[in-house]
């Protein structure tokens, strides 16, 4: 693809791989804009929202680069399930999802400020749990360090141990959805 040079605003080591898969160089700089409260928004605007902050606070410092943020919400309802903040809150998220259904949703931000160019979208897939018991729980909150991620689990981390099901883009549960962004930047390049 013949874009700018493009910048990864995001420090997860799940989107710099995943973005592998779309763009061959880019560079990854670590956004630390600050997300926006949930109770006020819908977990779609959410993901949006939080994207867009992240790509901006980067491209200010970078315009003639195209940056690309995003943020990802796990939901079920209108109850959030961000990162945990210990072992047992971890223990918790899973339990309540244990058996039941719940929203992945990945907001993506492609902004270039030079270019006054921006595109925003949102994608969605729905993950169903497996009825987990205590010891599934456990052994995954000890072995899959969940700590770190929307939901306290990673798809891509052991994941067979909690998903039955998925409806919808893999690599979105995973934190970027490689085959909408794939789409997105070839529509970019034809629009320029």
């Amino acid at each position: 693809m013949n874009l700018p040079p493009v910048i990864l605003a995001s420090a997860s080591p799940r989107r710099v791989e995943l973005l592998r898969q779309v763009v061959f160089r880019f560079r990854v700089l670590p956004s630390a804009a600050p997300e926006c409260e949930q109770e006020q928004f819908t977990a779609w605007e959410v993901a949006q929202l939080n994207a867009h902050r992240k790509a901006r606070r980067i491209a200010k410092q970078h315009p003639d680069h195209l940056v690309i943020g995003a943020d990802t919400v796990v939901c079920r309802g209108t109850k959030f399930y961000n990162k945990p903040a210990d072992a047992a809150d971890a223990r918790r998220m899973l339990r309540e999802l244990s058996g039941k259904t719940h929203q992945v949703i990945t907001g993506v931000c492609l902004l270039h400020l030079r270019g006054h160019r921006e595109a925003l979208f949102a994608e969605t897939t729905m993950v169903k749990f497996h009825r987990l018991t205590p010891a599934t729980i456990q052994r995954y909150v000890t072995t899959a360090n969940p700590l770190d991620k929307a939901g306290a689990y990673g798809i891509q981390d052991q994941g067979e141990l909690l998903v039955e099901s998925i409806d919808g883009s893999y690599t979105n549960v995973m934190g970027l959805p490689v085959e909408r962004l794939r789409a997105e930047m070839q529509a970019w390049l034809a629009d320029r």
